[in-house]
């Protein structure tokens, strides 16, 4: 398992689809904000959560297509479908990289992009926290599409069609706590549903996306 971890992190530095296009693509986001609503201080803290969480969805968004596509390529999904790892634990393995390389630099990243869009000292923490605890829900929703999307030409765009959805109530419940955390209100409420949310399909999907990788791979 560590040993595949570690190889699929060289290979998203390498494809050159981790760590920079994410952080590169947000950054875009966050720049561009104020040049389309204005430079008002006031819009821009009011506005500042859902951008950051809409720029963190697009961001994952732009990798999920890599996550199978490599191995799929070269024959190596095959050889780790015959290995002795079970396929819900190299599912979870491929989450968790694509998190490490997409999820976890937009989260350390947030201090720097919540500054840029004036957001009020009080909502660093809670923003921070609901990437923290919503992005592995991203990454993991994200490899149940790749899994449905495998092997399909041009299905880049169809695997976008298929997770946005399936992206929405994280995003609610994320940008909502971090908005609440902004305007110094409660954010119980809202973490505990996006808690919620991570953990169930941290326990749910890994098992369907094992399901539909061994019919594709039939």
């Amino acid at each position: 398992m560590i040993a595949l971890l570690i190889r699929d992190l060289r290979l998203a530095v390498r494809a050159g689809g981790g760590f920079g296009l994410g952080l590169s693509f947000f950054l875009i986001v966050v720049v561009l904000v104020p040049f389309s609503v204005g430079p008002e201080t006031g819009l821009l803290s009011r506005i500042a959560p859902g951008i950051l969480w809409l720029g963190a969805l697009l961001a994952c968004l732009l990798s999920l297509d890599r996550i199978f596509a490599l191995d799929w390529e070269d024959g190596s999904l095959d050889l780790l479908a015959t290995s002795p790892l079970p396929m819900e634990g190299i599912v979870s393995i491929k989450a968790l990289a694509h998190w490490l390389t997409t999820g976890l630099p937009l989260v350390l990243a947030s201090p720097l992009f919540g500054l840029l869009l004036s957001l009020p000292a009080q909502g660093y923490a809670p923003m921070i926290l609901s990437l923290l605890i919503g992005t592995p829900a991203l990454s993991v929703t994200g490899t149940f599409g790749a899994a449905l999307t495998v092997g399909l030409k041009r299905g880049g765009l169809l695997l976008s069609l298929l997770v946005l959805p399936l992206y929405v109530p994280t995003l609610i419940f994320g940008a909502e706590m971090a908005r609440r955390g902004a305007e110094g209100l409660e954010t119980t409420t809202p973490m505990l549903m996006l808690a919620g949310i991570s953990f169930g399909v941290i326990a749910l999907l890994p098992f369907a996306s094992a399901a539909v990788l061994r019919v594709n791979l039939r």
